[in-house]
């Protein structure tokens, strides 16, 4: 056998140049011996925590834990734990039936109590669930009752949200917090050494069909660069986060698939309102119009198509407005509107403004980070587009959960993202989450806005089609012309995979890596 990068010894990767990458040895690939092959499968996400609302959407993807609900590509809530359910006529009372050979890892049955369980902890956690007025769950016989206070449409999306999974008893401490993962999926966890890896088998407790890849080893790797030499030099079998050069690139490559898809994911200016300057309408909109969406689109995405006219884009039927104007780039007008809001430019065409505390200079900060590896090369167009405007922007990279944090400290400016408006199955749910009364942490801040949360509400509650259709394009709207936070382009998932593997397909929705489904071929 070959030398691998994921052979332990750390010359092995000083030899390759890439310990500076972050990089580590997987063991198991040079112990599991010739009769496994463990499939590699490498992202840029890291293992945050063993929580399901901080990094269970990694366990879930990779097939170890499970939600009560799934969701169907259409958006439509399918099976899961629950083989079917039942609502009550005034919406109040859903009972679901448990798939009753369902077992956890270390063997214990899936039991109402222990779903219900799992539901009330995901209730005291971030995620859907705070959001749903719940009353009770009941545990019975084979099945679980949630009693709501009052009607929430969107409960099936909550239900099969990835912070809403369903870990064994075992998996809490006597403190209440998640010491061990132990899922109900066809892949086991083995082995885990946070926050870059872990390694998985096949579970002997699956209800399934085995799958046929019987091991997985998992590996984050936060430099897109290093995510593409793996998955060119043939080191990794399945790499997602491909950033837009190297798609092009591998796409070419003879020994490679190269998989992509659109996604309901968002790439924006996250403001905060409440900031003196941003607190402005003119200036929100200054910015946006000083944004060139078409050449970030074409020179950086590779992908004419993804220049956003909208926040939500036309995967979401139900929430994209045809009707809205694009946004586009207008410099002159971007300026004209600075002008009027008394920002003049000085000598080095930076803008000044005189207030109560004498002349301010338009300067301000803006956060990203490079788990994402297109973010950090659209925050340099963007910084050099707004200073074009004269606001001059200094780019602060770090981590994802910076973001968050300046968010809750007070202290963020600007902030470029990526949101996923299909994380839940109805985007209401994220948009809840974001544009609330107290806005969110990825989302609205100090926005104050009266009008989206109350439509929000309403949209929870039994409704006439056509009233929803109104209360959504009120939501859209209001977005649009208010920009508490500005689109700049909708995404893709790209992923390269091996040649042998057959039967993949990628998620739309993000929700699975569907490794169940997977075979090694020929080359």
């Amino acid at each position: 056998m070959g030398r691998s990068l994921f052979m332990p010894g750390r010359r092995r990767w000083l030899a390759a140049g890439l310990v500076s990458s972050g990089l580590a040895a997987w063991p198991r690939w040079l112990q599991a011996g010739p009769s496994v092959r463990a499939l590699r499968v490498v992202s840029p996400w890291e293992i945050t925590g063993l929580d399901p609302s901080r990094a269970g959407y990694l366990f879930s993807r990779h097939g170890v834990s499970e939600t009560l609900l799934d969701i169907a590509e259409d958006g439509n809530p399918t099976p899961a734990l629950a083989t079917h359910w039942e609502v009550s006529a005034d919406q109040r009372h859903w009972r679901f039936h448990l798939r009753p050979q369902a077992r956890f890892h270390d063997g214990s049955p899936v039991t109402p109590q222990a779903v219900a369980a799992a539901l009330q902890f995901a209730r005291r956690k971030p995620g859907g669930m705070g959001l749903v007025p719940l009353e009770a769950i009941d545990a019975g016989t084979d099945v679980v009752d949630v009693h709501l206070a009052a009607d929430f449409a969107a409960l099936p999306a909550v239900l099969a949200h990835s912070s809403a999974q369903i870990l064994a008893p075992a998996s809490y401490s006597t403190g209440g917090s998640v010491s061990r993962v132990i899922g109900s999926g066809p892949y086991q966890l083995t082995d885990i050494e946070p926050p870059q890896r872990f390694s998985l088998a096949r579970s002997p407790h699956w209800d399934g069909p085995p799958p046929a890849i019987a091991a997985v080893d998992y590996l984050a790797v936060g430099r897109g660069e290093s995510r593409a030499l793996l998955a060119e030099s043939g080191q990794a079998d399945i790499v997602y986060g491909l950033d837009p050069a190297s798609w092009q690139r591998l796409k070419r490559h003879a020994r490679l698939q190269v998989h992509s898809v659109p996604l309901p994911r968002t790439i924006y200016l996250k403001l905060n309102a409440g900031h003196r300057w941003l607190a402005e309408l003119p200036l929100r909109q200054a910015i946006s119009l000083a944004i060139d969406r078409a050449g970030i689109a074409h020179a950086i995405l590779r992908d004419p198509q993804a220049a956003a006219s909208q926040l939500l884009p036309p995967a979401l039927a139900q929430w994209h407005d045809a009707d809205l104007p694009a946004m586009g780039q207008d410099i002159a007008v971007a300026r004209q509107l600075l002008a009027a809001a008394g920002w003049q430019p000085a000598a080095d065409g930076i803008r000044v403004r005189q207030g109560a505390k004498g002349g301010e200079r338009l300067a301000l900060t803006l956060r990203t980070f490079p788990d994402r590896p297109e973010l950090p090369i659209i925050a340099a167009a963007v910084q050099e587009q707004l200073r074009q405007v004269g606001i001059a922007v200094e780019v602060l990279l770090g981590n994802a959960s910076d973001v968050p944090a300046a968010h809750r400290q007070g202290t963020l400016e600007l902030a470029l993202g990526a949101r996923g408006y299909g994380i839940y199955a109805d985007p209401m749910v994220t948009l809840l989450q974001d544009f609330g009364p107290e806005g969110g942490d990825w989302g609205a801040m100090n926005w104050g806005n009266q009008t989206v949360p109350a439509a929000l509400a309403a949209l929870q509650g039994p409704l006439r089609e056509r009233d929803r259709h109104a209360l959504r394009r009120t939501v859209t709207r209001t977005l649009h012309e208010e920009l508490p936070v500005i689109p700049i382009a909708w995404n893709l998932l790209a992923a390269a995979v091996h040649p042998a593997l057959r039967g993949f397909t990628l998620d739309p929705l993000e929700r699975s890596y569907r490794l169940e489904r997977l075979s090694w071929g020929e080359a």
